[in-house]
């Protein structure tokens, strides 16, 4: 009979945690969401990264809901497709902001449609968070009143780190720069070139490159003439494909050393042979051995995502590792914020202290001064083997 009472009580009790726990998941649902929003490009070459970025958000929304939510609330993300377009951007931006009320706006792939989101971002006091878009001036905006913050690479400490291989892993002597013809591209252009003068090192030639572009042959061969021993490389997918095309058809065996423009879509399929011989930065890779943090997440992607079988099928990584990381820490600042206006959630980003994440432990990651979560030290460089994006030989 005593036994029988203990087992009683012990189901009495489960009873009442199952009970409580329901209660709590019930009041979560019935809670109003706090809105994110997304503005990136989820159509055209690059959707496969935006559904990279849409991945990351998504997985580290549930488990902040599934602890409790913020503030108790659960977390909802709205997504808008910006198409890579500045003004198509801009009005999704504005429309999630005015219309959908989002808490945080974290924006997409392109450099030149975060450029032009970011001041209405600050107008309208609202934090924008960059998870993919490199330009020094995202959150370099010189705005008083600063809202944009990043949890990616910068352009600036990109540059200085593609420089450093091409001399140490490719014996760079005199680069030529092959380079996007957009805001992007010129960011970049200014950051080789301080890069290069540290080291005394010529620039062989630039030469630009448009998004429609489908041969490049010209452009490569001015630098080819020029004594060009080392690519240095920038441009999304569709541009950085055609550049290698190019090469192949010249027969031409520059290193290349790039951005992390091929890594945003369906690179290897359109560049053809010679598509692993680009070398390019990455924030995060997925591999063989991950961190406990990096299976966990990965296990979380292969259940929420069913087409996720291998390694090959997580490429863009470096989409998902910073847009999860990225959720987490605005997740933090309005936890810390003392309501969720703009002005108390950029506040509350300065209180963050403390982040175990998945690219690395986040410790003071932004400050008024500071509005960037990553460093130089925080890359990595990989090259495409097939399909899947491999470290690349030390």
């Amino acid at each position: 009979m005593k036994q029988k009472r203990t087992s009683g009580k012990w189901l009495q009790r489960v009873a009442t945690v199952t009970l409580c726990t329901a209660l709590s998941f019930n009041a979560l649902a019935a809670s109003e969401p706090i809105k994110v929003g997304l503005v990136a490009a989820l159509s055209g070459q690059s959707a496969k990264s935006g559904e990279a970025l849409t991945r990351g958000l998504t997985i580290a929304i549930n488990e902040i809901n599934a602890a409790g939510g913020v503030k108790g609330r659960p977390l909802e993300l709205v997504r808008r497709d910006d198409e890579s377009n500045p003004g198509k951007g801009m009005l999704a931006a504005r429309e999630l902001i005015q219309r959908e009320k989002v808490t945080v706006l974290f924006g997409g792939l392109d450099t030149p449609v975060s450029l032009a989101i970011v001041p209405l971002t600050n107008q309208l006091k609202t934090p924008f968070m960059g998870i993919w878009a490199a330009g020094t001036g995202i959150t370099h905006n010189g705005a008083k009143d600063n809202y944009a913050f990043r949890v990616s690479a910068v352009d600036e400490m990109v540059d200085e780190a593609l420089v450093n291989y091409g001399v140490t892993h490719a014996g760079m002597k005199k680069p030529g720069m092959i380079l996007v013809n957009n805001p992007w591209g010129e960011s970049n252009e200014k950051g080789f070139r301080a890069a290069l003068t540290r080291r005394q090192i010529p620039v062989a030639g630039v030469e630009r490159i448009e998004e429609s572009d489908v041969d490049i042959v010209p452009q490569l061969t001015r630098l080819k003439s020029a004594g060009t021993d080392t690519l240095l490389m920038v441009g999304n997918v569709g541009p950085s494909a055609q550049v290698v095309k190019s090469l192949h058809k010249m027969g031409w065996q520059v290193p290349v050393v790039s951005h992390w423009g091929p890594a945003g879509g369906r690179f290897s399929e359109l560049a053809g042979p010679g598509a692993d011989r680009v070398t390019f930065i990455q924030t995060f890779l997925f591999t063989d051995h991950n961190t406990p943090k990096g299976e966990t997440v990965l296990s979380a992607l292969k259940k929420q995502y069913p087409q996720i079988k291998t390694l090959a099928d997580v490429t863009p990584a470096v989409g998902i590792a910073n847009a999860y990381d990225a959720m987490h820490l605005a997740a933090l600042a309005m936890a810390k914020a003392d309501d969720l206006n703009g002005k108390s959630v950029r506040d509350g980003f300065y209180k963050i202290d403390d982040y175990d994440g998945l690219i690395k432990h986040y410790q003071h990651p932004f400050t008024p001064q500071q509005h960037d979560a990553l460093g130089a030290k925080d890359y990595v460089f990989a090259h495409f083997i097939g399909e899947q994006i491999v470290p690349a030989n030390p």
